[in-house]
């Protein structure tokens, strides 16, 4: 049994220790919002933050969280400053944050 802080909401959840964190928040909680994408943490589609720091949920087991706090997408328009990038992306409909999109001009070759 793991208990977990997510956005500011106490948790349990009975998971086995190496069940990526991802699947935690997706399939025993229902909270979709992380997504997955490449399944080898370079996409950033299930970015989360662990105590404010960007991790990559799909390769992060439950063992590893400890009392860390999660943050995932769900809690962007708490602040001031994610409500103002929430208003960005629907004033001119943005499908996702674009992390994880193609873009001729990244400079890594994964992109």
């Amino acid at each position: 049994m793991y208990n977990l802080k997510i956005n500011g909401t106490p948790h349990s959840v009975d998971a086995p220790p190496d069940m990526p964190l991802l699947w935690v928040l997706r399939d025993l909680l229902g909270m979709t919002g992380t997504k997955f994408g490449c399944g080898i943490a370079q996409c950033g589609a299930c970015t989360v933050h662990l105590d404010s720091q960007a991790v990559r949920s799909c390769v992060l087991p439950i063992s590893n969280v400890g009392t860390r706090a999660i943050t995932t997408i769900e809690a962007v328009g708490e602040t001031p400053s994610g409500q103002k990038i929430q208003k960005a992306w629907l004033d001119v409909d943005v499908v996702q944050c674009g992390y994880c999109q193609s873009d001729r001009s990244c400079p890594r070759s994964r992109c």
